[in-house]
């Protein structure tokens, strides 16, 4: 075993233990004391449409060439993907057609 592959295994080994070993986040107790002793929040409409705003401002939109160009890539993959389905299965239905 090459010394390079013996220091990657080590270094997924340590980095595998150390996340199973990671302690939970606890909550600060003030977060535990806001919330109701049964946990259920009552849905507040306002406040989620608050928050639901919050976050699409800052939400990082493309461009227009990025999405245009980001759009091209995803339909030249669907396309070649679905040819490459069809190939596979023109494929097995002639070694089919040879069998049976």
């Amino acid at each position: 075993m090459s010394r390079v592959r013996v220091l990657h295994d080590a270094y997924l080994f340590q980095w595998s233990v150390s996340t199973v070993t990671q302690e939970p986040e606890v909550s600060s107790k003030s977060e535990i004391a806001s919330k109701p002793e049964g946990g259920t929040d009552k849905f507040d409409l306002k406040r989620f449409l608050a928050e639901t705003r919050g976050e699409l401002d800052r939400v990082v939109w493309p461009g227009r060439s990025q999405l245009i160009g980001e759009s091209i890539s995803v339909l030249l993959i669907v396309v070649a993907s679905a040819a490459l389905i069809y190939l596979v299965d023109a494929l097995f239905n002639w070694l089919a057609g040879l069998i049976f």
